[in-house]
């Protein structure tokens, strides 16, 4: 009804349609948060399982494969493929959380859903009232780190891609809005985000996007890989902690508590039988000014350094990461132009405190490779 009543006074066509369109979409979300979470999820997860490997996703099916095998060379086959099967069916369930989360993620429900131990590193910045940017990646469920923070009671705002349909992303910023989590379109947000940091509101990124032909190329799983330089100069010019955390997914039949990239990677905390909305918050990396401005170059180091912690995040849950993207699509300059390795950009790497010469000597390998690739007019 409320659409109806609004409708009449709209006489932009084109607005009215999305309208309409909007009002049809949310119509037809109505019936999984009829069903309840859990039947909801475990649907969503098979149609995820059976759309993975379908004839209608024959091209991104084995992009994920490929990217698999590239950050994980000695896994089997098998497990690879188990992986990034899990990865659409996680990604299936995302869209319904993110339906779920307004009824769910509430001042009382929250605890049922979200698990957050061990946050002190990255909640002491804020207590202390410093600028904060909170880094995630496009693993486990990115939108619900903001909602936990908003949770602990720290309003923040959250850069993100604006719905096509302007009335359900409407909806969906003041959704977020009434739990503390303001919405920023990325499309300008590097204009409008200084100004919060100076006035200490937290702001979130997911920040493993690529950053183009043009971007800062820093190593992710062992290969050059293009990231936004905006992150690292906005870090700089407000002088903000930078806090690295993921809201990974708890299976509810397996130990919880299972860590590490072998465990992960394995299967020893796989996601099977019944699965439900509930999310452990682990922060990783917290780093600050005084850990760049001795660098040589603070912002190669400052991309680097949270480039390194989404990958750890990747790690802990592979099967909870986008790998049907194209992450290593873009190519830096050299390997375009079928050039030598940088001794500069080498240099750089061995500045960071973290990269052993053979680490080193593997991002200098694959680049290589990439060169040859390119000019053999392999698209990476």
């Amino acid at each position: 009804m409320a659409v109806l009543t609004v409708m009449p006074m709209i006489r932009d066509p084109k607005l009215a349609l999305e309208w309409l369109q909007s009002a049809a979409i949310r119509g037809a979300i109505s019936l999984p948060l009829v069903m309840g979470v859990g039947p909801s999820l475990n649907t969503a997860r098979s149609l995820g399982e059976w759309f993975a490997t379908s004839r209608i996703n024959r091209k991104r099916f084995p992009r994920a494969l490929a990217n698999l095998r590239e950050a994980f060379p000695d896994a089997s086959e098998d497990r690879l493929r188990e992986l990034a099967i899990a990865a659409y069916s996680h990604l299936f369930q995302l869209g319904l959380e993110i339906c779920y989360a307004p009824r769910l993620i509430t001042e009382e429900g929250w605890p049922r859903h979200l698990v957050i131990e061990n946050v002190e590193h990255g909640i002491t910045p804020m207590l202390s009232k410093e600028p904060c940017i909170l880094i995630t990646g496009h693993c486990g469920n990115w939108e619900l780190i903001g909602y936990a923070i908003a949770m602990l009671g720290f309003p923040m705002w959250a850069v993100y891609r604006p719905l096509d349909l302007r009335p359900l992303d409407a909806w969906l910023r003041q959704t977020r809005q009434r739990r503390g989590l303001t919405l920023v379109s990325k499309f300008g947000a590097m204009r409008t985000l200084p100004a919060a940091l100076e006035r200490k509101v937290p702001i979130g990124l997911a920040a493993d996007q690529s950053g183009g032909d043009r971007g800062l190329f820093a190593p992710f799983f062992g290969r050059l890989t293009s990231t936004y330089k905006s992150i690292g100069l906005l870090a700089m010019q407000t002088r903000s902690r930078v806090v690295c955390g993921m809201a990974r997914r708890l299976p509810v039949d397996v130990d919880s508590s299972a860590q590490g990239s072998d465990a992960r990677l394995h299967g020893a905390a796989r996601t099977i039988g019944p699965v439900s909305m509930r999310y452990r918050v682990d922060l990783g990396d917290v780093f600050g000014p005084e850990d760049w401005e001795s660098q040589p170059d603070p912002l190669f180091y400052i991309t680097a350094r949270y480039r390194r912690a989404i990958e750890a995040m990747v790690r802990n849950a592979p099967e909870q990461y986008l790998w049907m993207h194209r992450i290593w699509r873009a190519r830096p300059a050299h390997e375009r132009q079928n050039k030598p390795f940088p001794p500069a950009l080498k240099d750089k790497l061995l500045t960071l405190p973290w990269m052993t010469q053979a680490d080193v000597d593997t991002v200098v390998e694959r680049s290589n490779r990439d060169a040859r690739d390119l000019l053999a007019g392999k698209a990476p």
